[in-house]
């Protein structure tokens, strides 16, 4: 792996963009750029999963469901924070500790690998379904792939934004090229899959040839007890995610079929998009935090300002999703999803709450604490047991609705706790009536409307209370928010140099 000609290298020995260096400038640049590559993205992956839905089946769908269950969980094996714990440590020479870094996510990828290949065959057995092994057998290629594309956090780590994610983005695009086009040629769910594993070994060989480090490998004991430390709550908090996704396929299989897992994994992809673009955001600001994370005052003012303009995008959507599920399904994406509408409001309302506070986790990980991300887990773990499954066991799609919402409560609960624990100034009370402030006129009005006139019998009229609720939402929030989005234009006028303020 060497660097192209036409890119600069980086120096080894050079430290991190520190305080001092325009940190506030550089971070509201990044936020626009990784605002525009995970809207854009997600925005790829939602277009795509309305697509699918479309062109397949919902009993198509539900094998498609499975792959990602199987997908999401192996990349929950294997993204454990070694990535992160690359962004968060200070070592002298940065090469060589690139080398381990990708050395231990190498070798995680093979045991991770080894694990989707006994995975497959059991899922199979369990749903008395053995047309998904060989569909998610194939979906395993993106494992080794994904980890190929480590050289990307040299370039998150030193801030440049713009560079990593031009690289990033050659995977995504590619992966919904070619689904899209296997879809219309009759691929069915083999077109995302094909387009999956396409798109990351697209993207794994763009990074190797990016890279401005030479990649050995390099198996260091101490520097692995140091990740390992780092690295074993996210590993279990990452456990909690494959609790949810096996327990939702594995009860909604037997009680709904593969049709009501289609309608379970389309509303998990419209959160997901949610969750992804925040990280917009989160992912600009982790390197920041990791560059101050000893300034308790500059971590505080981090995380108001940066969860404040989260919600500006993530409590709007999520609202908007519990006011026009029952649009999207009539007149988008057809009548055999009319049974998901109350889940997809439900998830609505959950998305609008879990922005709030969403990126507490992040904190703790630039202060290398992160047990309390495995205390959550294990909390949420309980919770999705004691409510979620028996909910859906029992009352189907309905009590899935009902327990997403009250699950949801229970980890804002969790997360307002550590906020509190973290930054003892914070009041989480006023933050979060602030966060949810600027939609509501939205909501409210869009709720005037239909009393008084009734529900949208046509396309135009629903385009038109859709756009009547974005016009709104822009407006309430430059208000309501102003003085937060002056200031972040002001940052953005600016060129970070040394010598500038944090």
């Amino acid at each position: 792996m060497q660097p192209s000609d036409s890119e600069p290298a980086i120096d080894p020995a050079r430290p991190r963009p520190q305080a001092g260096s325009g940190l506030r400038i550089r971070a509201a640049r990044g936020t626009i750029v990784n605002a525009a590559f995970l809207v854009g993205v997600n925005t790829l992956n939602l277009l795509r999963g309305f697509l699918v839905a479309a062109f397949l089946t919902t009993t198509e769908y539900g094998v498609w469901g499975v792959v990602l269950v199987v997908l999401f969980t192996l990349m929950f094996l294997r993204q454990v924070g070694i990535g992160e714990k690359y962004i968060q440590q200070d070592e002298p020479d940065q090469e060589l500790a690139f080398r381990k870094a990708m050395t231990f996510e190498l070798a995680l990828a093979g045991v991770v690998l080894a694990a989707g290949v006994a995975l497959v065959p059991a899922l199979a057995a369990i749903f008395d379904e053995p047309g998904i092994i060989a569909p998610a057998l194939v979906s395993l290629l993106v494992v080794p792939a994904q980890a190929l594309q480590a050289p990307l956090w040299i370039f998150y780590r030193d801030m440049d934004f713009v560079r990593q994610r031009k690289l990033q983005i050659l995977d995504p695009v590619t992966g919904f090229v070619i689904a899209v086009g296997l879809l219309i040629a009759g691929w069915n769910y083999w077109a995302l899959i094909v387009g999956v594993v396409a798109g990351g070994w697209v993207g794994a060989l763009v990074s190797l040839r990016a890279s401005p480090y030479r990649f050995r490998w390099t198996w260091d004991r101490v520097t692995l007890r140091s990740y390992a430390s780092f690295s074993w709550p996210l590993f279990f908090a990452g456990m909690s995610g494959i609790v949810v996704g096996q327990g939702l396929l594995i009860v909604g299989e037997a009680k709904l079929g593969l049709a009501g897992v289609g309608i379970i994994a389309l509303a998990s992809t419209i959160s997901q998009y949610s969750d992804r673009a925040d990280q917009a955001i989160s992912q600009t600001i982790y390197p920041t935090i990791c560059a101050v994370k000893d300034r308790a005052d500059l971590l505080y003012e981090a995380f108001v300002k940066s969860n404040r303009l989260a919600l500006m995008w993530g409590a709007p959507f999520g609202l908007g999703l519990a006011v026009f599920a029952e649009d999207l399904v009539q007149f988008g994406i057809g009548e055999r999803w009319r049974p998901g509408i109350g889940l997809m409001q439900a998830i609505g309302v959950a998305v609008a709450v879990h922005q709030i506070g969403f990126n507490w986790d992040a904190f703790y990980r630039a202060r290398a604490d992160t047990k309390p991300i495995a205390i959550a887990a294990a909390i949420s773990i309980v919770a999705f047991l004691a409510i979620g499954l028996p909910l859906l066991a029992t009352e189907g799609l309905r009590g899935l609705a009902i327990a997403t919402v009250l699950v949801e409560v229970v980890n804002f609960t969790i997360r307002m706790v550590f906020l509190r624990r973290l930054f003892p100034d914070f009041r989480f009370l006023r933050h979060a009536a602030r966060a949810l402030l600027p939609s509501l006129p939205a909501v409210a009005l869009v709720g005037a409307l239909r009393l008084a006139f009734g529900e949208e019998g046509t396309l135009a009229a629903a385009l038109a209370v859709f756009a009547l609720y974005v016009v709104t939402t822009l407006a309430a929030t430059a208000l309501i928010e102003r003085r937060l989005l002056r200031e972040m234009f002001a940052y953005l006028r600016r060129r970070p140099a040394a010598g500038a303020p944090a």
